[in-house]
C-alpha cells in the first residue's frame, strides 16, 4: 500500500515511538491522526506534523469510536492503524517483604497493552473491512508494538512479558482471520530505544544499556522503529510476522 495520501492513525502517538511513527507517516504523505490520552502534547504533535489529535483512551470502546469517527470526518476512512500505545511494569511476584504482588497491577498491564491493542483493531478492522478494495484486494494495514520482553522478559517483567507476549501470539491468527478482508497485520518487537522514559535515566545507565546490545552498541533510535513499520504498510507481502529490531540484543535475567 502506498502511504501518500492515505488516513493512518497512530496509538500512543503524543511521545516516543509513535510521535517518531507519526512523524514519518506525515513525511510521507499520510494523512495523520494522532491518537493519545495526553491530547494535549498530541495536539503539539499534530500541529508540527499537519495531523489532527483527538484524545483516546484504547481501553474505552466509546472514547475509541469517538476518535475514529472524528479523525474519519476530518481525514476519511483510515486504512492504516499503527498501535504503538502502551505501559510498562517491573514487580517481582514475591516481594522483599514476602508479599505476594497486587494482583491489580498484572491486570491493569494486559487490560491495556493486550486488551486495548485488541479493541482498538477490532473496531478499526471493521471499519476497514467495508471499504473499497485497492490494488490487490488490499484494503488496510495494522502494525502492532510488543517488545523483545515477550521473549526475553526479565525478572519481574510478568505482567510487561505476558502483555507483549499475547500481542505477538494474536499476530499470525489476526492476519489469518483479517485475509478475507485484505487486511494486513504485523508486529515490531523492539529493544532498547531511546525513548522519553529511557533518556530520563543516569547517563552511566543508559551507556550500560547500549554496551549490552551486540551491534549497533547504541541505543535503537525512534526514527528507525517508525521506517519499520512504515516500511511494513509498503510491502504487500509482509503479513503475519513478528519483527524483532534490537540489535541482535538477547535480555539477560536483570
Amino acid at each position: 500500500m502506498k502511504i501518500e495520501a492515505q488516513a493512518a492513525l497512530v496509538t500512543g502517538g503524543a511521545s516516543g515511538l509513535g510521535e517518531a511513527t507519526a512523524r514519518e507517516l506525515a513525511r510521507l504523505g499520510a494523512k495523520v491522526a494522532v491518537l493519545d490520552r495526553n491530547l494535549e502534547r498530541a495536539r503539539q504533535v499534530a500541529a508540527e506534523i499537519g495531523g489532527t489529535a483527538y484524545a483516546c483512551d484504547i481501553t474505552d470502546t466509546a472514547s475509541v469510536e469517538a476518535a475514529l469517527d472524528a479523525a474519519a470526518a476530518a481525514h476519511g476512512p483510515a486504512r492504516i492503524l499503527m498501535n504503538v500505545a502502551g505501559i510498562g511494569s517491573a514487580k517481582r511476584i514475591v516481594g522483599k517483604d514476602g508479599q505476594a504482588a497486587p494482583l491489580e497491577d498484572f491486570a491493569r498491564v494486559i487490560h491495556v497493552n493486550l486488551l486495548g491493542t485488541y479493541n482498538i483493531s477490532r473496531l478499526f478492522a471493521a471499519r476497514c473491512a467495508k471499504l473499497d478494495p485497492l490494488d490487490g484486494g488490499e484494503r488496510g494495514v495494522m502494525v502492532f508494538t510488543a517488545s523483545v520482553a515477550a521473549f526475553d522478559g526479565q525478572v519481574g517483567q510478568q505482567a510487561y512479558s505476558a502483555s507483549k507476549g499475547g500481542l505477538v501470539g494474536m499476530t499470525l491468527p489476526m492476519a489469518r482471520d483479517l485475509a478475507q478482508h485484505g487486511i494486513r497485520v504485523c508486529t515490531v518487537a523492539p529493544g532498547i530505544f531511546a525513548t522519553p522514559l529511557l533518556l530520563e535515566l543516569p547517563e552511566p545507565v543508559q551507556q550500560s544499556l547500549a554496551a549490552s546490545i551486540p551491534f549497533p552498541p547504541r541505543l535503537g533510535k525512534p526514527s528507525e522503529f517508525a521506517e519499520l513499520a512504515c516500511h511494513i504498510v509498503t510491502n504487500g507481502h509482509l503479513n503475519g510476522e513478528v519483527i524483532r529490531l534490537d540489535g541482535a540484543l538477547r535480555m539477560a535475567p536483570r
